[in-house]
C-alpha cells in the first residue's frame, strides 16, 4: 500500500540504500554528469548532524516500493522557525502525486515542530528550464534567491593563480592553508567567520537569521567532514598582527575527481584588497598539489554576488547550472 514512511539511516541497509537511490536517480536525471548527489555514507553523516534535527522520509507506491525521498532539516542552534526541505521523486514515477504527498506530510511535521518557515530549492542545467519551479509555485512557495553554479577543471596552468598571488605580495596580508583540518589557534577565528558568513553574503529575500557558532561547533563540523569521507582544504587570510580577515574552504570527496567549494568570505572591514581572489588562488594551488589526478571544482554563488562571480571567471570557472531557493511561510 502506498504511503509516507520514516527512513532510519541505522535501519536495514536495503531500505536506506533504496532511499538514496531515489535521490541519486533524480539528480542524474535533472543534471546528468553535472549532478552533485551525495553518497550514502555522506547522507548518513548529514542525518546525524547534531546541529540539526533531520528527518528522512520516503514515499512508497502501491507495491510498497520507494519512489520518493525527502529530508527535513531543522537548525537547533539558531533560525528556530526554519526548516530546510530537500525533496525528490524518481524520474520514472513523477506526475503521480508522490511529490505532493511528501510535501504535505513534511509541512505537517514542520507545523508539529512549532516552526513556520520552509526553504527548498530547485536545480537545472545552464540553458535549460527550471522544470520543478512550477511545482513549488503551485504549493505556495515563492522564489527567494537564484544561485549560479560554476565549475573549474583541474589541473590548470599554475602561472594564473601564482601570478595573482605575486601581484599582491607585501601588502600586509598573510595567506595560510591547512589540509584535513585547521590548527587549534584558528578555531576561534573560524567560529567568527562562520557566524559572519550567515549574514554578510547576499541572501536575496531569504529570511535567514545570523547563525550561532562557537569553537565546539566548529570542531564538530570538521569531525563531520572527516566522517563523511571528505578532506577539507582551508585557506585563511590574516593581517600582519594576526587578526583574521577572511577564509575559503573546499572539500575533496571520497571520489577525488570531485571537489566542492564551500564558504568564501572576506570580512567587510577587509574588502577592497582582492583577498577573495587571492585566497581562492592559493587554495587552488593547494588542491592541485593534493589531488592525485584531474578534478572538477564546483561552486555556488548568488546571481547578485557580482564580485565573487567575477573572481570565479578570473580564475577560469565557467557557469554550468543554476539553483533557485524557494520560501514559504506556513499559516
Amino acid at each position: 500500500m502506498d504511503g509516507i514512511v520514516a527512513i532510519d539511516p541505522d535501519g536495514p541497509d536495503e531500505v536506506f540504500l533504496a532511499w538514496c537511490d531515489v535521490l541519486h536517480a533524480s539528480a542524474v536525471h535533472d543534471l546528468g554528469d553535472l549532478h552533485s548527489a551525495r553518497t550514502p555514507e555522506e547522507r548518513r553523516v548529514l542525518l546525524g548532524d547534531p546541529a540539526r534535527r533531520t528527518i528522512a522520509l520516503g514515499a512508497c507506491d502501491e507495491r510498497g516500493s520507494l519512489v520518493g525521498a525527502a529530508t527535513l532539516a531543522m537548525p537547533l542552534h539558531d533560525n528556530l522557525r526554519l526548516s530546510m526541505l530537500d525533496l525528490a521523486v524518481h524520474p520514472d514515477q513523477r506526475g503521480r502525486g508522490h511529490g505532493r504527498r511528501l510535501l504535505q506530510h513534511a509541512e505537517g511535521l514542520v507545523r508539529e515542530a512549532g516552526r513556520d518557515l520552509v526553504v527548498a530549492d530547485t536545480q537545472w542545467r545552464a540553458g535549460a528550464d527550471d522544470v520543478h519551479g512550477g511545482f513549488a509555485g503551485r504549493f505556495g512557495y515563492q522564489a527567494a534567491q537564484t544561485n549560479l553554479r560554476s565549475s573549474l577543471a583541474l589541473p590548470l596552468d599554475r602561472d594564473r593563480p601564482t601570478g595573482l598571488l605575486a601581484d599582491h605580495d607585501g601588502d600586509g596580508y598573510v595567506l595560510r592553508t591547512a589540509l584535513g583540518g585547521i590548527p587549534d589557534a584558528w578555531v576561534g577565528a573560524r567560529a567568527l567567520l562562520a557566524r559572519r558568513m550567515s549574514t554578510d553574503v547576499p541572501l536575496g529575500d531569504l529570511q535567514i537569521e545570523e547563525e550561532v557558532w562557537d569553537e565546539e561547533r566548529v570542531r564538530a563540523d570538521y569531525e563531520r567532514i572527516v566522517h563523511a569521507g571528505r578532506t577539507a582544504v582551508d585557506t585563511f587570510a590574516f593581517t600582519a598582527d594576526g587578526s583574521v580577515a577572511g577564509y575559503t574552504q573546499t572539500t575533496v570527496t571520497s571520489d577525488p575527481s570531485v571537489v566542492y567549494q564551500q564558504d568564501t568570505l572576506v570580512l567587510r572591514e577587509h574588502r577592497g584588497h582582492r583577498l577573495g581572489l587571492r585566497m581562492k588562488a592559493a587554495n587552488t594551488l593547494a588542491l592541485m598539489d593534493h589531488l592525485p589526478g584531474p578534478a572538477t571544482v564546483r561552486t555556488w554563488n548568488a546571481e547578485e554576488n557580482a564580485p565573487m562571480l567575477a573572481v570565479n571567471r578570473e580564475l577560469g570557472y565557467a557557469e554550468d547550472a543554476a539553483m533557485r531557493e524557494w520560501q514559504k511561510e506556513l499559516r
